[in-house]
Parts: structure tokens; C-alpha cells; sequence
């Protein structure tokens, strides 16, 4: 396998305003995970080289529901970026998507910075400024959804944008691994979930993040928005679909995908 991650990097980047890609099996091993994170790194420097910010960080394929969506069996994360948040109760256009599903999530910003290797779930609560229920529109730039894991790392995570409650709560006092999840489109639940299907608690998600990137040389910083994997399967959006994420005892959040009706 090649150890040059332009071209797969380069066809990724295209694939946002093209069509999908076939999977990277030319570049990369299904679990090179190493190659995939090269790959993202590259379109990361890229994206930032053309004024993008990055906001946070997401920790994906944490819950056992969606790793069985996706034949795959450990986390991953990607980068968030300020243009791929939708105000809540805003609206995303389908122009901007090729194959997306929403996932509901609870959401942390910090308070302060976790720099360290060796970050626990504690720590992460101690630097928790506030909580917030999520959604995260996934889509994938692998035609078809035939991704790998290597194919999700490469394609930064598989994310696409991302809606937090607007109102966060302090931490203490919050149950996130008893918090209750349903996610509804139109109205009808389509996804149910528990906090704990993050990892056992979506601070242990939030707490690899922290630790698999204080090892990368990126430390989480103050004011980082972190998404802490889903709660329940993804479902498929089409366009018209008012999507809305419920978090007992956390919150809610919403948004239109297409033209409010």
C-alpha cells in the first residue's frame, strides 16, 4: 500500500462537491488506521490552508448500535469545523449533503484544556463548562456506504455538520449514562437510545478523545466542542424531514433538512 496520501486525500475532497468515491481500497488497508488518520490529516492542513476553523473534535462509532451498522469494532474521531454547524431549529441544504443520516448525541464544551496522554472521565467532568443534547448529520464521501474503517478515519469520520441545543447545562447533577434518547423525523420516533451507549457514559468518549489526541501532539483546548458518539442507529434523511433529537434531563435540538415547510 502506498505511503503517499495525496491522491486519496484529493479525491475525498472532491467527492463533498461531486459524486461519491468508490472505497480506498487502492490506498488503504481496511484497518490501517494509521494510513486513514494520514489521509485526514492531509485534507485537515488542507481545509485550514483555505480559512476553515476548527471548533472540536467528534468521537465516533461508540455505540455498539452503530459499530454493527458498520462492521466495525473500535472509535474513531474526526474534526469539527465551524462551518458545519446548523443553528438549532436552522435548516441544512440537501445540495450540501450526497447520503446523510442524523444521530442524536450529548455534546460538552470545555472549560478547560486536557492536555494530557493520560486523561481520565474525571478529569474530562472537572473541565466540562457545559452539556448539550446534539445531532450530528454523518454522510459518507464512499459511494453507497461501503466503508471500512479505514474508509470512515480518512473521511474525516464520516462527518458532515452538526446542531447543539442552544441552552447547555452545568454537568453536576446530570445522569448521562441513564439519560434516555429518542430521536424523532416528522414528528414519528425513528431512533431510541441511553447515554451509556457511548462507551458505557459519554464521558469515557469524551475521555479516549482527549487521550487519543493529547498522544498526537493535539491536545483539547478550552471552548472545544465535543461530540460524544451516537446513542442510538442513524437514520437516513430525505429531503423535507424536520428532525429532532430529545436527551432526558439534558435537552433538545433541532433542524429542517431542506426548505422549512
Amino acid at each position: 500500500m502506498t505511503t503517499n496520501y495525496d491522491e486519496p486525500a484529493r479525491l475525498l475532497r472532491e467527492a463533498y462537491s461531486g459524486a461519491a468515491v468508490a472505497p480506498l481500497r487502492d490506498w488503504l488497508d481496511p484497518t490501517d488506521a494509521a494510513g486513514a488518520y494520514a489521509v485526514q490529516e492531509v485534507n485537515t492542513r488542507f481545509w485550514e490552508a483555505q480559512g476553515r476553523r476548527i471548533v472540536g473534535r467528534k468521537a465516533g462509532l461508540t455505540a455498539e448500535a452503530v459499530q454493527k451498522q458498520l462492521g466495525v469494532d473500535q472509535p474513531d474521531f474526526g474534526v469539527l469545523f465551524e462551518d458545519m454547524r446548523i443553528a438549532d431549529g436552522g435548516n441544512l441544504d440537501p445540495a450540501k449533503c450526497l447520503q446523510p443520516k442524523a444521530e442524536a448525541e450529548i455534546a460538552f464544551i470545555l472549560g478547560a484544556d486536557l492536555p494530557s496522554a493520560d486523561t481520565s472521565a474525571d478529569d474530562v467532568a472537572a473541565a466540562v463548562a457545559s452539556v448539550h443534547a446534539a445531532i450530528e448529520i454523518v454522510d459518507s464521501r464512499i459511494a453507497d456506504w461501503k466503508i471500512t474503517f479505514a474508509d470512515t478515519v480518512a473521511d474525516n469520520g464520516s462527518s458532515a455538520f452538526f446542531v447543539l441545543a442552544g441552552a447547555g447545562l452545568p454537568l453536576d447533577g446530570l445522569d448521562l449514562e441513564g439519560a434516555p434518547m429518542d430521536m424523532t423525523v416528522n414528528g414519528e420516533v425513528v431512533s431510541t437510545g441511553i447515554g451509556k451507549a457511548a462507551l458505557g457514559n459519554p464521558l469515557n468518549a469524551a475521555a479516549w478523545l482527549a487521550r487519543t489526541l493529547a498522544d498526537r501532539g493535539e491536545p483539547l483546548k478550552a471552548g472545544d466542542i465535543l461530540l460524544a458518539g451516537a446513542l442510538g442507529p442513524m437514520v437516513a434523511l430525505n429531503p423535507g424531514d424536520r428532525v429532532q433529537a430529545n436527551v432526558g434531563g439534558i435537552g433538545a435540538c433541532g433542524f429542517t433538512y431542506g426548505d422549512a415547510q
